[in-house]
């Protein structure tokens, strides 16, 4: 078995560059940028919802409370999403380099 010598700094690989966007041209914040938007168009037809429903403008019960479910579930998505990327982050940084 052959032991190789420390390798100077210009023969190791390359590392990616990771500000670099991806070849589709979207990156991972603006992904996530993305998604939070979203959450935030459903959260806000929810309240259109419930303030029609309260005011009379013709939107239901049935309506309102299933925009209510909506932007609760994707509320609670988003915040799960939120914790894996912090327990990843934080699993990152205790790694011995």
């Amino acid at each position: 078995m052959k032991i190789e010598g420390i390798k100077t700094p210009s023969e190791l690989p390359e590392l990616p560059d990771l500000k670099r966007k991806p070849a589709d041209g979207v990156s991972f914040g603006d992904t996530l940028n993305s998604a939070i938007n979203e959450v935030v168009e459903v959260k806000k037809e929810a309240e259109a919802a419930v303030k029609g429903m309260a005011t009379g403008d013709g939107t239901d019960l049935h309506t309102a409370m299933l925009a209510m479910q909506k932007a609760d579930v994707s509320f609670q998505m988003m915040m799960q999403v939120r914790n894996k990327l912090i327990s990843a982050y934080e699993e990152v940084m205790r790694m011995q380099v």
